[in-house]
């Protein structure tokens, strides 16, 4: 019976949460369509939204706002669960997609991509994803290899990350247009987004986050081990690549329109598993709207604070998490994460 009321009382609170987030992210999301360098009236920003809307508002809203609002959710809510499976699967609460080069590896097969096809929009998704691939393989060999010491596996990560920037420089270097707006997609952000750039993504993230949302008790298990969750019948080998190409999905398909963001993997994971716990389907949720509110309040934030004057989302962004890593990277030192 004890058993039963901790179980009913964590579920409480998962919903509380997740009802919280969400309308938050209602809030946040409201004042992303209404404020930025043109106050919007939120009367005619459901105007526009249901097609009743007419003149420059209308026009803000449907094609500047709104896309970038879209942007926010997706990317947020992608790297949010992307960070969460590696964290999972590589058993390092240190990992996140932009530190151990998963997000460097995605832009730079989005660079080639863009350089050798500039005109297929729709293959620029699948190539993120190969490249974020590649990058999270390489992360799966080192950590094999060093007996998945913490340290060990965030500096390699950094090397991985260094040695895909260069190759983006390299692409950049000899084919100068293949990157429009190169300096933004570095940093990362959302601006300049439309709705066919997005729709791509947009299936690929669904589907990632329902296949990983459906392995969520399989990755529970494996978080108790490689040998227990063997003789369980599963095979930890197969599910953790498994799980691995659903992170590479979910942050190839984000980097593909918001460019290198970082730390939205690292940031919204943390916060949710503290406030919730380990269990991975309520994880999985709380970590996508929180994600997702994480960039849409830094983007508003990023519109209005320094107004009439924009900073990158990307900036904000490190901004925000270079101190959280760090303040991370010396507590798990302390509790002896170390190498």
């Amino acid at each position: 019976m004890r058993s039963w009321r901790t179980s009913s009382v964590g579920s409480k609170r998962s919903l509380g949460l997740i009802a919280l987030l969400a309308g938050l992210l209602v809030l946040s999301s409201a004042g992303n369509l209404a404020f930025g360098a043109v106050p919007i009236p939120l009367r005619e920003v459901v105007s526009a939204l249901l097609g009743r809307g007419e003149g420059t508002h209308a026009a803000i809203i449907l094609y500047a706002r709104l896309p970038r609002l879209c942007g926010c959710l997706l990317a947020g809510a992608a790297l949010a669960c992307s960070g969460v499976i590696i964290q999972g699967v590589l058993n390092n609460p240190l990992a996140a997609p932009n530190i151990i080069g998963v997000n460097s590896g995605a832009g730079l097969a989005t660079a080639i991509c863009c350089a050798v096809a500039p005109g297929a929009v729709r293959l620029t998704p699948v190539a993120a994803f190969a490249g974020a691939l590649a990058g999270v393989l390489l992360v799966l060999v080192i950590s094999e290899r060093a007996g998945a010491a913490r340290i060990t596996l965030v500096l390699a990560g950094v090397a991985i990350s260094s040695m895909f920037s260069a190759g983006i420089d390299a692409v950049v270097t000899f084919f100068p247009d293949a990157l429009s707006g190169y300096t933004d997609f570095r940093i990362g952000g959302v601006r300049n987004l439309s709705m066919a750039r997005l729709t791509p993504a947009f299936w690929v993230i669904l589907i990632a986050l329902i296949a990983a949302l459906s392995l969520s008790n399989e990755l529970d298990l494996l978080l108790l081990g490689r040998e227990t969750a063997q003789s369980l019948g599963l095979s930890a080998k197969g599910l953790r690549l498994v799980l691995l190409m659903l992170a590479a999905a979910l942050a190839g398909a984000a980097v593909s329109f918001s460019g290198l963001l970082g730390f939205v993997g690292l940031l919204a994971p943390h916060i949710m598993r503290r406030l919730l716990g380990e269990e991975s389907f309520p994880l999985l949720l709380s970590s996508a709207l929180g994600g997702a509110l994480l960039l849409t309040a830094c983007d508003l934030a990023s519109r209005l604070l320094f107004a009439p004057f924009e900073l990158p989302l990307g900036v904000v962004m490190s901004l925000a998490g270079g101190p959280f890593f760090i303040w991370l990277l010396l507590r798990q030192r302390r509790g002896g994460g170390g190498p």
